[in-house]
C-alpha cells in the first residue's frame, strides 16, 4: 500500500462509500416491503431519514455517547480506506472489531437497561462472528502468501477457488455483520422487530444519524470482503465481483425477510460450528490439494 493509494482511497471511500451504501438501503427497504406484500418507501428514503436526524437536537444522557459512536464512525471509515487500498487484512479486522467495541461502549455508557441489554447481545454477536472473520485471514495468508488485499489482482485463479467453504462461512456470519434476521439480535433496521430499539434506544439526533451513515460504511466494507474472494488479475474480475456482491445481497434480504429471529444460543451455536466446520475443513483440503498461488 502506497500514500497514493491511501489517499486515493480515503477520499474515495469517504464520499463515495455513504453513497453506495444509501443506495443499497433504499433498495434494501423496497425489496424487503415487495416481500411482505407492501409498496415500501421511495428508494431515498434512507437519506431522508438522516436528514430528519440532522435536523434534531440530540437528547443524550452524557457527552460521552456520542464521543464514543464518532469514534465508531471514524475507526469504520479507516477501516474501510485500508481494505480498498490494498492494506493489510488483519489490521483491517481489527479496526471494524475496534469500531463495533466503542460503539458497545457508547450504549453501555447510557446506563439505560434496554441500551444495556442491546449491548450485551452486541458483544455475543462479536463472539458469534469474529472466529470466522479471524480465521478468513489466516486462511488469506495461506492463500497468497501476504496478509496485503492487494495481492489478490496477483492471483491467477480467484480466491473462491481455493476457499470455497470459508467463502460459504463468510456469507453464513454476514447475517450478522449486516444486522439481518435470524440474527439481528442487537440492533434491527425494520420497526416490526420490537418496540425498544435495543442498543441505540438512548440514541437521538446527529448521534443517532452517525449510526445510520456507520452502517453504510459498514455495509460497503462487507461487500467488500465477499468482491475480495472473486476478483484475481483479469479485468473480468470487477464485472463478475459486482455480480457475486449482489446475488450475496440479494440472498440476504431473502434470509431476512424469511427467518424469524432466533435466541443468541443458537446463534452463538451455529456459528461456531459452521465457522470451525468450513474453516478447517477447507484448510485441510487446500493443504492436501493444492499449493500456495504466489
Amino acid at each position: 500500500m502506497t500514500l497514493l493509494s491511501f489517499v486515493a482511497a480515503l477520499v474515495g471511500f469517504v464520499i463515495l462509500a455513504p453513497l453506495v451504501g444509501c443506495f443499497i438501503a433504499g433498495v434494501d427497504r423496497i425489496l424487503s416491503a415487495r416481500l411482505q406484500g407492501r409498496v415500501g418507501p421511495p428508494l431515498l428514503q434512507p437519506y431522508y431519514d438522516v436528514r430528519k436526524l440532522l435536523a434534531k437536537d440530540n437528547a443524550e444522557v452524557n457527552s460521552f455517547q456520542g464521543f464514543y459512536v464518532a469514534l465508531s464512525l471514524v475507526l469504520a471509515i479507516l477501516s474501510g480506506v485500508f481494505f480498498f487500498a490494498g492494506g493489510n487484512l488483519l489490521l483491517v479486522v481489527f479496526i471494524i472489531t475496534l469500531s463495533a467495541l466503542f460503539f458497545i461502549v457508547a450504549a453501555y455508557s447510557t446506563r439505560s437497561p434496554y441500551a444495556e441489554i442491546g449491548a450485551e447481545r452486541e458483544i455475543v454477536q462479536v463472539m458469534s462472528y469474529e472466529p470466522m472473520v479471524i480465521l478468513m485471514t489466516v486462511a488469506f495468508v495461506m492463500v497468497t502468501g501476504s496478509f496485503n488485499v492487494s495481492s489478490v489482482f496477483e492471483l491467477a485463479r480467484p480466491l473462491i477457488a481455493d476457499m470455497p467453504l470459508i467463502f460459504i462461512g463468510l456469507v453464513f456470519i454476514l447475517t450478522i455483520k449486516l444486522r439481518k434476521s435470524p440474527f439481528d439480535l442487537s440492533y434491527s433496521h425494520h420497526a416490526h422487530q420490537e418496540l425498544v430499539k435495543g442498543i441505540s434506544t438512548e440514541m437521538s439526533g446527529k448521534t443517532l444519524a452517525m449510526v445510520e451513515v456507520m452502517h453504510w460504511y459498514e455495509t460497503v466494507l462487507f461487500l467488500g470482503w465477499v468482491a475480495l474472494f472473486i476478483v484475481w488479475g483479469s479485468w473480468v474480475a470487477a464485472l463478475a465481483a459486482v455480480g457475486a456482491v449482489i446475488v450475496v445481497y440479494l440472498l440476504e434480504i431473502f434470509i431476512d425477510n424469511n427467518f424469524a429471529r432466533v435466541k443468541w444460543q443458537h446463534m452463538l451455536k451455529w456459528s461456531w460450528i459452521v465457522t470451525f466446520v468450513c474453516v478447517l475443513l477447507n484448510i485441510f483440503l487446500f493443504l492436501w490439494l493444492r499449493q500456495p498461488i504466489v
